[in-house]
């Protein structure tokens, strides 16, 4: 089951009339390590906002923002249920490369994942969420969970959890991430890009058991 995300983009030209800068499908970003599983990109910003905006373009270079930043998108949950549990751990190459494609398509997001827990992450962010279709259940310390059907909408205060898709057809949660305009650099869950094997096995070790319950928002 696809889902189709249609992105209009709206501002003000050089005299100060609102008009239509984009209006287009955009194309769910895949990852090989996280199969079945869709991310939007929706916008982003850096720093301080303004409004209104001439010629419009989006900040996300990286999955979270910086200081002050904000990102707008979608992730798309594949049931959990079709998850082969089975499968082989991947060789460090195949690891590697994995790795790679995930970061080069989503830089920073493999970083926040914990080596222990599979699809639990926290960081220094306000996140606005909203489930679409589908169901999730939101997985908190000790093991609470909370069950999330569509239109369950969640505001995520820097707690650590992780999403899960117990459901039999895909899931889609829609995200609004805010970042403080000052962030403790010294705090251990801050967002940090991915490197080296630890990452590596911890996302693949995730995408065989939970079929993508990857991300933070």
């Amino acid at each position: 089951m696809s889902i189709h995300i249609k992105r209009v983009v709206t501002g003000v030209d050089q005299s100060g009339k609102s008009v239509v800068y984009e209006d287009a499908e955009l194309p769910a970003v895949t990852v090989a390590m996280m199969p079945g599983a869709g991310f939007f990109g929706v916008w982003g910003t850096e720093g301080e906002l303004s409004s209104p905006v001439a010629s419009p373009q989006p900040d996300n270079k990286t999955f979270f923002p910086a200081a002050a930043g904000t990102r707008f998108g979608l992730l798309r949950f594949p049931p959990e249920s079709k998850a082969d549990a089975d499968l082989p751990t991947p060789d460090e190459e195949t690891l590697t490369l994995l790795v790679t494609e995930a970061e080069t398509k989503l830089p920073g997001l493999i970083g926040v994942f914990e080596p222990d827990a599979p699809g639990m992450h926290q960081t220094k962010t306000i996140d606005y969420c909203m489930v679409l279709e589908g169901e999730l259940h939101l997985e908190l310390d000790d093991g609470a969970e909370v069950h999330l059907p569509a239109g369950s909408c969640i505001v995520q205060n820097g707690a650590r959890h992780a999403w899960h898709n117990r459901g039999d057809v895909p899931a889609t949660l829609a995200y609004v991430i805010i970042s403080p305009r000052e962030q403790d650099t010294d705090s251990p869950s801050l967002p940090a890009s991915a490197s080296g094997s630890s990452a590596a096995t911890n996302l693949s070790h995730t995408s065989s058991t939970t079929a993508a319950s990857t991300s933070r928002r």
